[in-house]
């Protein structure tokens, strides 16, 4: 298998019902069918995003919406999207929103830009009614208790459009977070607070299952690693990956080894992330498979199964949130501030997303982790240079998490060689300020570093999920 054949996780399924008010059909004959072609339109707009649309028809009535909601809730979509064609009552829409479970996104989106004031009777103005119900559902479904989230703009609004884009990216994140599979394996980096999580709380704020692991169940899958296979996730690396001088070849065969191990053990678990530690004793079997892991953590996590060190559970759930929102996400902390550049230095030993890398990345090899026990081989290498997002899950002293994200842009300079990932940010900003502004935040000290601009997709996730959104921006834009 290719090392960046990424697993292909469900598709998010998105419930899509239109609808008007009844009354309107026999005073205006030709508006029905001007609103079901706009509604045609609609579903076939949103047929383009990758997703599995559910589209349940146009509805006319309380009783027509009272049958939607039962096939909605049957679906058991990731998202409803509710189109306003023009007025129609909240209590079309009040069953749908009630009885699915589903994130509600309510679109008034008009025929055109503007009506023509000169030439349109009332049946024509009526097509461009979807605002007038608008803030009807609003009101209602603050009072029913339903959360709820509105785009509006005209057919053809591409604006409108990216904004119903972000909402379906947001549900998928949010569907896979529910329907995923977390595996914790091994035990906490002695000392750090920040890192401990309550697995409970992963559940509570997230959904999902976290499967506690034992490095034993890594250990008895690596012992049946063939000799082919091992030489074969060899070759695997030396085509991924520049070779440094200081590679030992027994180090690689055992890190291939131990990365067949991962891949079997992430399959026989249906595992979706994975996060992990042991200190081990000396050079004993469990310190040497927690030695070897990082090529096969970073392969996996090119992939799309995150796989974060030091048992970053929330970093490693980070992770897995800006995989599936496209921006990669590589397992990051702070290293140093460049005072002279104006930038910070951020990045980690160990694993990281191949995917976003500037180059291809080096495979050094260490006699020494930093602050671990055990050697081998590391990944080193910087982000993609441009438009970067950092992003992590902080948990509040009451249990609940929030997201913490700040923008920046990666850029060239000076790198350590010392087989760590490090990427230069320049956030726009002193970077002793904007460090202070970041641990403030009350992140831990790990978090994820990804592609692109991300905080308005970070936004719509953290809704979808009920979670609160901390955007870390220059200290200039804070005062």
């Amino acid at each position: 298998m290719s090392t960046f054949t990424r697993i292909t996780p469900p598709r998010v399924k998105v419930g899509l019902v239109a609808g008007g008010l009844g009354a309107y059909w026999p005073q205006f004959p030709d508006l029905l069918p001007q609103l079901q072609r706009s509604a045609a339109r609609v579903s076939e707009r949103m047929g383009a995003f990758d997703a599995e649309i559910v589209d349940v028809g146009f509805i006319s009535d309380a009783q027509e919406g009272a049958a939607a909601a039962e096939k909605l809730r049957a679906a058991d979509c990731d998202l409803i999207v509710g189109f306003l064609t023009t007025y129609m009552t909240a209590t079309m829409l009040a069953p749908i929103a009630q009885r699915s479970g589903a994130p509600m996104l309510l679109i008034n989106l008009q025929p055109t830009e503007s009506m023509d004031h000169a030439t349109f009777d009332t049946g024509q103005w009526l097509a461009y009614c979807g605002a007038c119900p608008l803030p009807e559902m609003a009101n209602a479904f603050t009072r029913l208790g339903i959360p709820f989230r509105s785009v509006s703009g005209y057919l053809e609004d591409e604006r409108a459009w990216e904004k119903i884009g972000r909402w379906v990216r947001a549900a998928g994140v949010r569907a896979a977070l529910r329907r995923g599979r977390h595996g914790l394996m091994g035990h906490l980096y002695p000392g750090m607070l920040d890192v401990a999580t309550d697995l409970t709380l992963v559940t509570a704020n997230l959904g999902g299952h976290v499967e506690v692991l034992e490095f034993d169940d890594l250990r008895v899958r690596v012992e049946k690693v063939t000799d082919g296979e091992a030489e074969a996730r060899v070759e695997l690396a030396r085509e991924v990956f520049e070779l440094d001088a200081s590679v030992d070849g027994e180090d690689l065969a055992w890190a291939a080894r131990v990365s067949v191990g991962l891949d079997r053990l992430v399959d026989d678990f249906e595992l979706d992330s994975l996060a992990y530690y042991h200190r081990g004793l000396d050079g004993e079997i469990h310190e040497r498979l927690g030695a070897g892991m990082i090529l096969g953590s970073s392969l996996l996590t090119a992939r799309g199964v995150p796989a974060a060190g030091e048992y970053e559970l929330r970093t490693s759930l980070a992770m897995l949130i800006m995989d599936r929102l496209g921006a990669g996400g590589s397992f990051t902390e702070l290293q140093a501030l460049d005072f002279h550049r104006g930038h910070v230095e951020m990045g980690h030993d160990g694993p990281a997303h191949l995917a976003i890398s500037a180059r291809k990345p080096l495979l050094r090899g260490l006699g020494v982790y930093h602050g671990k026990r055990g050697w081998g081989v590391s990944v080193e290498f910087d982000v993609r240079h441009g438009p970067v997002t950092v992003f992590g899950l902080r948990q509040a002293r009451d249990g609940g998490y929030g997201f913490v994200v700040s923008e920046g842009e990666v850029v060239d300079g000076p790198l350590l060689r010392i087989g760590n990932t490090t990427s230069r940010v320049d956030f726009g900003c002193d970077p002793g300020e904007w460090t202070d502004a970041w641990s403030a935040s009350g992140i831990s000290h790990h978090w994820a570093l990804g592609t692109g601009h991300r905080a308005a997709d970070l936004r719509a996730t953290a809704d979808l999920l009920g979670l609160d959104l901390t955007h870390i921006q220059p200290p200039r834009a804070l005062v």
